[in-house]
């Protein structure tokens, strides 16, 4: 019900935005939030930020000056950009859905994003 699109391969200081389209849910619906995480190849899951239900955005610091977090509610996505990339960016990129306990209850497949000249 969520998925993940965009580019596989990304130039070095270039922005990437990554589309979640999302179905059989609203990302309006209240108390959801609508969030990116990634995980680089060998490290943990890093939460990026997200997008609620209400359009309020909130970034992790380690990301947050190149990052922001939008929306198309009449397309039912959002969309993450992530500008100045570096090689350090290359990761899978998940969107999720956090539920009003703060547990992610749905989860995009994922797709590998590669910072390379």
């Amino acid at each position: 019900q969520l998925q993940e699109s965009g580019p596989g391969l990304v130039k070095p200081s270039q922005t990437l935005s990554l589309t979640c389209t999302v179905s059989g849910l609203s990302i309006t619906t209240n108390y959801y939030y609508w969030s990116w995480i990634r995980q680089p190849p060998g490290k943990g899951l890093e939460w990026i930020g997200y997008i609620g239900y209400s359009g309020d955005t909130n970034y992790s610091p380690f990301i947050k000056s190149r990052t922001s977090i939008s929306r198309d509610t009449s397309k039912n996505q959002f969309t993450l950009h992530l500008n100045s990339v570096t090689p350090e960016d290359t990761a899978v990129y998940y969107c999720a859905r956090a539920s009003p306990i703060s547990t992610y209850d749905y989860w995009g497949q994922g797709t590998q994003v590669t910072v390379s000249s």
